[in-house]
Order: structure tokens, then sequence, then C-alpha cells
């Protein structure tokens, strides 16, 4: 887990080039601004991996929806192939210290309570998905299933991270259908494992 003054940035994935480029999972609401030739982040590896303790961004791109990055000391893929599964993390003074108020940190929403506004308990933030053009609240739903909620003021018009929650005003229907969607999801895999069982016979 990141220390408590580090937020985390982005997760890396897996190889994209033969030039050390590494494809990655953004945690944060402007990458733009965070994703700069010559910032150095912090990183959170598996120990004895050989990851750094620092990584300094050499070059960032977006390519179809997803950012690729490349670090200096990191020239091939080889070595692109070693940091999967790193985490890359900034101080937070740094965070501070740009004044970015208005975005959050992943880091800082797992774990709240997701409430309406009355106050009834609609799940806890399990995550949050950053896309290009909206992110989403993953919230963990009472009944164990998973739901992903926009993230912008008219669904979350308060994020109470001291009080150790959020407001949410989801449109009718907008949790169950995605919990339905997560189940939907699940059967067609369970299909695609036994492709020859008849869906009205259990199994022996």
């Amino acid at each position: 887990m990141p220390d408590p003054q580090q937020y985390l940035v982005a997760r890396i994935g897996k190889p994209h080039s033969l030039r050390g480029e590494v494809t990655v999972q953004v945690h944060t609401d402007d990458p733009q601004a965070r994703f700069v030739p010559g910032a150095t982040f912090i990183t959170e590896a598996v120990p004895g991996s050989g990851v750094p303790r620092e990584l300094t961004l050499q070059s960032a791109r977006l390519h179809n929806g997803t950012w690729l990055l490349a670090f200096e000391g990191i020239p091939d893929r080889t070595g692109a192939e070693g940091l999967r599964g790193t985490r890359l993390l900034v101080d937070a003074e740094v965070v501070e210290d740009e004044d970015d108020e208005e975005g959050w940190y992943e880091d800082e929403l797992v774990g709240l309570r997701a409430v309406d506004p009355d106050g009834t308990e609609l799940g806890t933030v399990s995550g949050l998905e950053v896309g290009p053009a909206q992110d989403l609240l993953v919230l963990t739903l009472p009944g164990g299933g998973t739901a992903y909620v926009p993230f912008v003021d008219e669904i979350v018009p308060e994020v109470d991270v001291e009080g150790g929650r959020v407001v949410l005003t989801p449109p009718p229907g907008l949790l169950e259908l995605n919990l339905d969607q997560g189940l939907d999801q699940g059967l067609d895999q369970d299909a695609d494992q036994n492709p020859d069982q008849d869906p009205e016979q259990g199994g022996e």
C-alpha cells in the first residue's frame, strides 16, 4: 500500500514496443499535467524485482485512448517487461504545491461509504477508473455486486473524505443496471468455459 503521504498516479501494464514504452492504468484526473517528461515518480514494486526506487519520465503519448510512457534507463522491451505491475506514486506535498483542489485520487476515495442524500447506505467505494471522456467510481454494493457510477457533479455532488463518505444521487435503476450487467458477464463467462453443456442441465 502507498504511504499515507503519497498518492497513486498510475499502474504500469504491459510493454508496448521494442523501445521500452509501457501501457499504464491511469489513476489521476489530470494525466496531461502529470505525465510531463522529466517528472519523477516513486515506485512501489514486488520486493526483489529490481525496479528502481524512482523512475524519471522520458516521454509520454496518448495512443488509441491508452497512455504510453517511457522512462530514463529503460531502453528496451526487456526492461519494460520488468516494470509490469509497478505502481507510480507522488508525494502529497507535490500535489499540494500544485494546488489541485478539484481532483481526487483513488487512494483518497477507496473505503469511503457511498450514501444517498438521506444517509441510506448504497455501498462502499472500491476504486476509481479514469477514462479519456469520463471517470467512474467503482462501488461494492451491499449485496456483493459491483456498480460503476459516473464521477460527475450531477451524480456525485459531495465528496467528504474527512467524514468518510460520498453522497450519490444516481438516476433510478443505475446501480441495479450495472449490477445486472456484471451478473450477465459472469454467466457469459461460465457459458464460454462450458460451451458444450446444456444450459438447462447441471454438472454431474
